[in-house]
């Protein structure tokens, strides 16, 4: 019998501090007919990322807010199982911008079609050969610049972005150091990727104090992921003509107060660049991303490593855990196939 209701994790109120059940409770709603260029996707991975929870409030963003009622937006890839695009059949996998959901429904020009048989984990695609991949690629290389011989600090170095940035540091002939929240993690950075060398935060004491020691040269590009008192430490110790490349926020997403920034001085006194961005920024350069980082992947110059969770009714836990740190590299929802 063919399912005719869609299973959906909506916003019903923004949050204040970590979302929780509250304001993103489950409903479940007819799916509606098809309409002309549409296509219909049974989800198989949603991608859990620290954006969605900026989203979830009403500040300016890089896109719109989430509308209160609306289905939790995420990226996500399905298998099509209704189409009326010519450019998509019964069976294909796609990936596209959906939700917290069972099924998505969107216009076929929205999707990108993958290839199953490459060989490639299809829930790369949202992490290392996607989104995630992509950030960590033009962030670094075409923002922090980085040169041979320079050092290299990244936070949130066990996560998806920051783990391959520390890599793609390491290609460029840079001494590379990663931040991250537990020994495990910073065994796996050094032990496995080639970080010269890990700092975990939550033991280290004073920020400051560890990265001068962990960076006794100075840290010519900071490739921060979190913002908050880490950025701060980070700007005392950048080298004359550094650069700061600001992808996330993440220790201030669900605080009712950003942290003050002491060390912004730095920025004059140093000649430091500090830029943020957002992946979006190259999107007319995403297919040279993605080859690149796929050759890598091939070559075996590139390690990822995924946090696979199953079952639709385990997104809001399972996306929680992006903010107490107990993920390691990229985290996927799983909705098996039947």
């Amino acid at each position: 019998m063919t399912e005719t209701l869609n299973r959906q994790y909506y916003l019903a109120s923004r949050p204040a501090g970590e979302p929780t059940t509250a304001n993103v409770p489950v409903r479940e709603v007819p799916l509606p007919a098809l309409g002309a260029g549409e296509v219909r996707l049974r989800n198989l991975y949603i991608s859990l990322d620290p954006a969605i929870r900026g989203w979830m409030s009403d500040e300016p963003n890089y896109i719109e807010p989430i509308v209160l009622g609306d289905v939790v937006r995420a990226s996500v890839i399905g298998r099509v199982v209704a189409s009326a695009h010519k450019d998509f059949a019964v069976g294909d996998v796609a990936m596209t911008m959906g939700g917290w959901e069972a099924y998505t429904q969107v216009q076929g020009a929205t999707l990108n079609k993958l290839d199953e048989t490459l060989g490639i984990p299809l829930s790369q695609f949202l992490g290392v050969l996607g989104p995630t991949g992509l950030t960590a690629y033009f962030g670094l290389l075409e923002i922090g610049q980085p040169k041979a011989g320079e050092t290299v600090l990244v936070s949130a170095a066990a996560g998806a972005v920051g783990s391959v940035v520390g890599q793609i540091a390491k290609m460029q002939g840079c001494r590379v150091v990663g931040m991250a929240g537990s020994e495990a993690k910073c065994n796996w950075l050094t032990g496995e990727l080639g970080f010269d060398a890990a700092i975990n935060y939550k033991t280290c004491g004073d920020y400051r104090q560890a990265i001068a020691a962990a960076c006794p040269d100075g840290v010519d590009v900071y490739f921060d992921n979190v913002g908050g008192e880490i950025l701060d430490a980070a700007l005392r110790q950048m080298n004359r003509f550094g650069r700061v490349v600001v992808c996330g926020w993440i220790a201030s997403y669900n605080a009712d107060e950003v942290p003050h920034l002491k060390n912004l001085w730095q920025l004059v006194a140093r000649s430091v660049t500090l830029r943020g961005f957002v992946v979006l920024d190259f999107l007319e350069r995403f297919p040279e991303g993605v080859a690149q980082l796929a050759q890598w992947v091939m070559d075996g110059k590139l390690q990822s490593r995924e946090e696979i969770i199953d079952g639709l009714d385990n997104v809001l836990p399972g996306f929680l855990r992006l903010f107490n740190g107990s993920n390691q590299g990229k985290l996927v929802l799983r909705i098996p196939e039947e």
